[in-house]
């Protein structure tokens, strides 16, 4: 009786087992079937931010895919053009969400723009993953309203009160601390990210000793800048500080150079980032000065495979959207690897323990899931354009690649 107890239980045993088996097969079965996840792309795809996000995205997807992707499903994507329109990019929203329903949205340029998609990303209870825009109020909504915006994270750039501060430290190191240029004008802008970063980058320069002769914003649209530049002239600035992000660049860097203007400057210039800005203005940006978030040096053991491969695969140098890209599919995955779930409360758990090492620094995120800024995490740098297109670094001191050169008229 005691033997055929103990067979009965034995039988039970391997009945047991065999139904955790069956399950799990079942289980993997079923992911398979859910087909890939799809990651959907919203940016502005005429323009190298654009462009550069989703070659950033192919590179990323191409290294889980190879892994066999994320717990049996491979990735793919899809792409929404947002233009720099806040309808349009609400449309793209909703494409990607209703329409394509994808699982995550990674993207983004123009800081309008995406506050204006925040409420839909909300509605449709979909993981955004900014990489584009800068206005702390992005993701400022996260704490004010957890519950509704808690799917709300930006793996970059670093906002624009982390730019001002690091515009600040530019400003105290270099061009006040080496160069002993004091007297700055600022003009920028009139977007919400330049809004925001303006009143914190002016009153810490006063603090660090900067003499502030000129503020002013312009239009997106300018054609003119002679008016700006002749107040900027009878500031007697002795450096201008830009703050620029769209068309407007490009237009400016031809301005400033054939008026053989006498006041170098340089800042936050997004187009100026773009590795063929030098080659695109005729070569007029020359000394301009831009910031940026990465270069093609060791500033974490990923810079410089990413960037090299990067070149392999388009033949240009990236802008700082496709390290955002690049560094948050990634960071999506393995928030989803831990939570070993497709849900997305629970890969919002595991984003939030988020830390990876990326392209331009250590990816972290604070409590209204920003990137955190400074020291280890991603910084600031202050590139110059060089004759022949060469772009060397000047700040932080310690990356520092070159000499800084004034623009050619000042040097005879």
């Amino acid at each position: 009786m005691l033997k055929r107890d103990t067979l009965k239980r034995a039988l039970g045993a391997i009945g047991a087992l065999a139904a955790t088996a069956t399950g799990s097969l079942i289980s993997r079965g079923a992911q398979a079937q859910q087909g890939p996840l799809k990651i959907g792309l919203t940016t502005a795809v005429q323009l190298q931010v654009g462009r550069d996000t989703q070659e950033a995205a192919k590179i990323a997807i191409d290294e889980i895919n190879a892994k066999g992707g994320v717990m049996g499903r491979k990735l793919s994507y899809v792409v929404a053009d947002e233009t720099e329109n806040p309808e349009v990019g609400i449309n793209a929203i909703k494409k990607l969400t209703a329409d394509e329903k994808v699982d995550v949205i990674v993207g983004g340029y123009t800081s309008g723009v995406t506050l204006a998609q925040l409420p839909h990303i909300s509605a449709a209870k979909t993981i955004y993953i900014g990489v584009g825009a800068a206005s702390p109020a992005i993701t400022a909504k996260v704490k004010q309203d957890y519950d509704n915006y808690k799917y709300i994270f930006r793996v970059g750039p670093i906002n624009a009160a982390h730019q001002a501060r690091g515009l600040v430290g530019w400003i105290s190191g270099h061009l006040i601390g080496e160069l002993g240029l004091k007297r700055i004008a600022i003009i920028g802008e009139n977007a919400k990210w330049v809004q925001d970063l303006v009143p914190v980058l002016k009153k810490g320069a006063v603090e660090v000793g900067a003499d502030i002769r000129l503020t002013e914003f312009f239009d997106t649209t300018t054609s003119d800048f002679s008016p700006l530049l002749s107040k900027v002239k009878a500031s007697d600035a002795q450096y201008l500080l830009v703050v620029l992000s769209h068309a407007s660049s490009d237009v400016f860097a031809k301005q400033w150079y054939d008026a053989r203007f006498p006041i170098p400057y340089g800042g936050i210039d997004v187009k100026g980032q773009d590795g063929d800005f030098f080659d695109r203005v005729g070569g007029k940006a020359i000394s301009e000065i831009a910031a940026n978030f990465a270069v093609r040096a060791a500033i974490t053991p990923k810079t410089i495979p990413f960037f090299d491969e990067f070149k392999k695969r388009t033949g240009r140098v990236p802008v700082y959207t496709a390290f955002g890209t690049y560094d948050g599919i990634h960071a999506y995955a393995q928030a989803i690897e831990r939570a070993k779930s497709f849900d997305s409360n629970a890969i919002i758990k595991e984003l939030e323990k988020t830390s990876l090492v990326g392209v331009a620094g250590q990816i972290e995120f604070d409590d209204t899931h920003d990137v955190k800024a400074g020291g280890k995490y991603v910084n600031l740098l202050f590139a110059q354009w060089q004759p022949k297109g060469e772009r060397v670094v000047l700040w932080p001191k310690e990356q520092r690649s070159g000499k800084m050169i004034m623009p050619p008229w000042l040097t005879k």
